[in-house]
């Protein structure tokens, strides 16, 4: 797997609002990481999303072989 590595970038994507809800510890270290490489926590969180989705790996199930 590739290491993740978030960047400044321009996206003209149709987007929604959504919420979720997680740990304040986890906000402050995706804040951290945002302002680190300048960019909006709201980005980088879409980029981990996006990452995500393209390195998801699954466990194989028995039941689903």
């Amino acid at each position: 797997m590739t290491k993740f590595q978030p960047s400044k970038k321009t996206t003209n994507n149709e987007k929604i609002v959504i919420s979720i809800r997680t740990d304040i510890q986890k906000i402050e270290e995706i804040d951290k990481i945002a302002n680190k490489i300048d960019i909006s926590r709201n980005e980088l969180i879409n980029q981990c999303i996006e990452y995500a989705l393209e390195n998801i790996q699954f466990k194989k199930n028995d039941k689903n072989d």
